[in-house]
């Protein structure tokens, strides 16, 4: 990094009253006397570009990581080398307040870039400690992780994109998906319910006439019929609506007892997500919007949120989803976070599942990618699944417990990336 290209960083007694969080000789017994020496990042093209962080040391010890989005976040990711190199990876969240002291104007790009690197801390320190991550947040509370499937708009994202949408967004194509999803072994499912309709509808003014509301309803209507009660289901509006739409489209979805409707207005919309949820008989989730705490201490204090969704690559960290947890759980409110990633991010996520009392579910979104499991291989069981019949069964190796295949990255690198295995 050139000087110019860190002068928006700031410097350490910048005129900022921050903690010192200097370098400072700290004893620690010789097999934990590490430090940071490299950062490298590489993008992976699956059904989003998956962002992908090492962190390496001058021990045997490397960690890897995830950010959302990649490509922005992975350079910024690269350029914090500056700041951590020399710094000991077990202080991590030693690390994390430093880097967001440093780039305090970063907005979400840097907290997805932390997220990337101090996931990768926290795998190097399991290593270290010889322990799994879950270990290091506290201990568990369950073995197995419950996923609920993303099914989209019952088709794949692909093919969707391919095909005129009304041949795609019909009740029989949901319960097709539907069933497919509950025969492969998952209790929760989610569908996207901002589909196009047989209406042109003024998408400016975010509202929907009663014709469009019915084809909603039409489409929960069918996935009950074929899969009954007994499966958790939820319905994502990705912020699309009015106050006004959003309400009536809640009140149609009552009778069919869906564990959540989610992002049914923009997430600045605090207020309009906390009138939803106090006029509406069914839950409201939100949050993956969302970063730090101190965003979901807002909401929950406004009860603008039933069930919290952060997203496990952008919200912060893993001690920042931990934190999460815990102003979630003062206030009633179980967590079911958003994840698109990769079996990296998914993994990391699944460690701070187990660590949390109020647990309800954790997203998978890439049921279209084939080869999404072969990703990486687990260091207790290589032969294992990663998701098997709905569930994560935690990974008991060091660190994450997973290591990345390089032959699987190799024929699925981004364009241009560089793998760093």
């Amino acid at each position: 990094m050139t000087e110019d290209e860190a002068d928006y960083r700031i410097p350490p007694g910048g005129g900022v009253p921050w903690r010192d969080l200097s370098v400072e000789e700290r004893h620690r017994p010789p097999e934990r006397d590490v430090e940071i020496t490299g950062i490298e990042t590489m993008a992976v093209a699956g059904n989003f570009t998956w962002g992908l962080v090492k962190v390496e040391t001058n021990a045997e010890h490397h960690g890897i990581g995830e950010t959302f989005r990649a490509e922005a976040a992975l350079d910024m990711a690269e350029r914090l080398v500056v700041d951590l190199a020399g710094e000991n990876p077990l202080d991590v969240e030693r690390l994390l307040e430093l880097m967001n002291q440093r780039y305090t104007g970063s907005g979400r790009i840097g907290q997805a870039a932390f997220t990337g690197i101090e996931t990768a801390l926290w795998d190097i320190k399991g290593k270290v400690l010889d322990v799994p991550v879950y270990e290091l947040l506290g201990g568990k509370y369950r073995d197995e992780i419950r996923i609920y499937c993303d099914t989209h708009g019952g088709e794949s994202l692909g093919q969707a994109a391919s095909r005129d949408p009304m041949d795609v967004y019909t009740p029989e194509s949901y319960a097709r998906a539907a069933r497919e999803v509950v025969d492969e072994g998952f209790e929760a499912l989610k569908f996207d319910l901002d589909v196009p309709t047989h209406r042109d509808i003024d998408t400016a003014a975010r509202r929907l006439d009663n014709e469009a509301i019915e084809h909603k309803v039409s489409l929960v209507e069918a996935v009950r019929d074929e899969i009954g009660y007994d499966v958790d289901l939820g319905m994502d509006l990705h912020w699309n609506f009015t106050v006004e739409t959003a309400r009536r489209v809640g009140r149609k979805l009552e009778p069919y007892d869906l564990a959540w409707l989610e992002d049914p207005v923009p997430p600045e919309q605090l207020e309009a997500h906390a009138r939803l949820a106090e006029e509406l008989h069914l839950p409201i989730l939100t949050g993956e919007n969302l970063v730090t705490a101190d965003a979901f201490n807002d909401y929950a204090g406004a009860g603008a949120m039933d069930i919290a969704a952060p997203d496990v690559n952008k919200c912060g960290g893993l001690w920042e989803l931990r934190k999460i947890a815990t102003v979630c759980d003062l206030n009633g409110i179980p967590l079911s976070p958003h994840n698109i990633s990769s079996p990296v991010g998914t993994v990391a996520g699944a460690h701070v599942c187990a660590a949390i009392p109020n647990f309800l579910s954790l997203e998978w979104h890439a049921r279209d990618v084939p080869w999404w499991g072969e990703l990486v291989d687990r260091t207790d069981a290589p032969d294992d699944p990663i998701i098997e019949d709905g569930f994560i069964d935690l990974p008991e190796g060091p660190g994450l417990g997973v290591e990345l295949d390089a032959d699987v990255v190799e024929d699925h690198l981004v364009e241009g990336s560089t793998s760093f295995l």
